[in-house]
């Protein structure tokens, strides 16, 4: 059955994001923010032993860093300060990790940065190389696993598959349960209106097409079919819980 991930430990300070002791029972994978659009050091290590506690996956959620606007504004570093500010994620990650006796298992960037990496072949080639060189030195210390890269699964994937080949990354490929699709895959803008579904019932219909390998309505009418390994759910307010628990019951049912 294909696996639902979603994004966590994304609380600050005093505000609190999300839900995640209701949510982390339905998923299989946890995109744990890394502090620098959400979350800190105490709600890193707290949303890794609360994944532990249910056996989900753990993945590192590196952003820009932008607590101001949650990691969704674009924001411009020379290579080797995009590279060190990934390090610098990953690795508190992994330190965390490793505390708890737990694995750390992917990576998947966070907001601007997923986004742009999708569309700029030389920031993806950046993330890739990153990865290259984390999992290059986990290897080296420990003979642990490669950390592989959640990244968007498109109409056509065959350039990212090919960076990814070129620096031995191994991809996994997500969809969306509750966004919108332009006909070439790629996310429609949350500058438009229905950019993010809302109806469960819509919501639930294109998850279960996903998992069947059946095409959906691109934000033009076209039918786009995608080939996903896993899909991304929300659980950031009551509603969107009581949702990620309909998905699950519904893929168990398709």
């Amino acid at each position: 059955m294909i696996k639902l991930n979603c994004d966590m430990g994304e609380s600050f300070a005093a505000w609190t994001m999300g839900d995640d002791s209701a949510v982390m029972p339905h998923i299989d994978m946890a995109n744990i923010a890394c502090g620098f659009h959400a979350g800190g050091p105490a709600i890193m290590a707290q949303t890794i032993n609360l994944a532990l506690e249910h056996d989900v996956t753990i993945g590192a959620h590196p952003a820009y860093p932008d607590l101001a606007g949650f990691g969704r504004r674009t924001l411009h570093f020379s290579a080797p300060e995009l590279k060190a500010i990934l390090h610098y994620q990953i690795g508190a990650m992994q330190a965390l990790c490793d505390h708890a006796g737990a694995e750390l298992s992917y990576v998947k960037p966070h907001g601007a940065l997923y986004n742009d990496m999708q569309r700029d072949q030389e920031l993806f080639e950046l993330v890739c190389r990153v990865m290259a060189e984390v999992n290059q030195n986990r290897f080296a210390k420990s003979q642990q696993p490669a950390l592989y890269l959640l990244t968007l699964a498109k109409a056509d994937n065959s350039v990212q598959q090919r960076i990814a080949a070129e620096h031995q990354v191994n991809l996994c490929f997500e969809a969306f349960a509750d966004r919108r699709y332009e006909a070439d895959g790629s996310l429609r803008s949350r500058h438009y209106a229905d950019a993010v579904l809302t109806e469960r019932d819509e919501i639930l219909a294109q998850a279960i097409a996903f998992a069947r390998g059946q095409s959906i309505a691109a934000a033009d009418g076209s039918a786009l079919t995608l080939a996903p390994d896993t899909l991304c759910v929300h659980g950031d307010n009551p509603e969107s819980i009581a949702t990620v628990v309909a998905i699950r019951q519904a893929l168990f049912e398709a």
